[in-house]
């Protein structure tokens, strides 16, 4: 990582609304030993580059100093806006937190444990400033300083998976360092765990995504906070982001057709057995008759539960006013 140049009077940027060219936003949580050096290392890497920019750090209900750290150092530094949770929610709130405050053309993403180099960001914008086929830079850390199998791992196997599921070809979904137009973050809403999708959840409101190769470094300070159980979750979280990009705007299609099959077998069944009652044969004590009235039941069911989802989805819709697109340019 490049070295961080000296504190000068330049800490004092102005970072008036409207003026603002990059929102960076940097979730945090027990890194008092990084805090410092990396607040130094963005305003290092952001000046020479003469765009107006502003530091969100949002710490996630910290249990060290790290909140105490983040308030002395933007006494003295205006385009630092720390962010103080009341608990710990998880990365994803955290993020939107901090994107819920963004002023800036840009939003960029980046992790606060050093690991991450803030002087791969100016490339980054340049590239979205050049080429404006792409609306989100997802960070490639192609030479990655994690040794421990339970980091290394876990992530082969998610990035192949999300790759597989959601059809959008990324190597490396968990690098934190991403950059986008904001009017993509504009769009989307993270909760639960929904931080490793966001590259698919802004395809879904119709970005288009490049990768870039980044810097890794390895942790010097501070532990790391996943592990080989992410594995299982993120199993769990792919199924939700699956049904929400697929069948959000028609909750019907996927319970509906599922409900239908399953109540056309158990009519079928029924009427099978109905056939054979009226040839003459005793069928009150068969297993198929209770697979056919529970096929015929869970189908009704599932039915339902569809047409309650189009009822919530319109409420959604055209109650609050949530638009069913988005619009990426018009003429005349």
């Amino acid at each position: 990582m490049p070295p961080v140049t000296e504190r000068t009077s330049s800490l004092e940027l102005p970072c008036q609304d409207g003026c603002v060219n990059v929102s960076i936003v940097v979730p945090i949580f027990n890194e008092e030993g990084n805090v410092g050096e990396f607040v130094e290392c963005v305003f290092a890497a952001l000046t020479p580059t003469s765009r107006a920019f502003e530091l969100i750090v949002v710490d996630d209900g910290s249990r060290d100093a790290s909140g105490e750290m983040l308030l002395r150092l933007a006494a003295e530094r205006p385009w630092l806006r720390p962010v103080r949770l009341v608990r710990n929610y998880g990365q994803s709130s955290a993020l939107q937190a901090g994107f819920d405050r963004v002023r800036g053309r840009y939003v960029v993403t980046l992790d606060g444990d050093m690991q991450n180099d803030p002087f791969d960001i100016p490339a980054m914008l340049d590239r979205l400033d050049s080429d404006a086929g792409i609306d989100v830079i997802s960070g490639w850390r192609e030479h990655r300083q994690d040794k421990a199998l339970s980091r290394r791992l876990p992530s082969y196997i998610a990035n192949a998976l999300i790759s597989r599921v959601t059809g959008v070809q990324l190597n490396d979904y968990g690098c934190a360092l991403k950059a986008y137009r904001r009017e993509v973050i504009d769009r989307i809403r993270l909760y639960g765990e929904l931080h490793r999708f966001i590259p698919s959840l802004a395809r879904d409101v119709g970005a288009r995504i490049a990768e870039m190769p980044v810097r890794h470094h390895a942790r010097t300070h501070g532990v790391s906070k996943y592990g080989i159980d992410r594995t299982f979750r993120v199993v769990l979280d792919l199924m939700l982001i699956v049904f929400f990009m697929r069948y959000r705007q028609r909750p019907l299609h996927a319970f509906g057709g599922l409900g239908l099959w399953l109540a056309a077998l158990g009519v079928a069944i029924l009427s099978w057995l109905g056939l054979l009652k009226l040839l003459g044969e005793h069928i009150a004590g068969r297993p198929l008759l209770t697979v056919g009235v529970l096929l015929l039941v869970v189908g009704v069911q599932l039915v339902v539960a569809g047409l309650v989802g189009e009822l919530l989805s319109r409420i959604y819709h055209e109650g609050r006013g949530g638009a069913q697109y988005h619009v990426r340019d018009t003429r005349n």
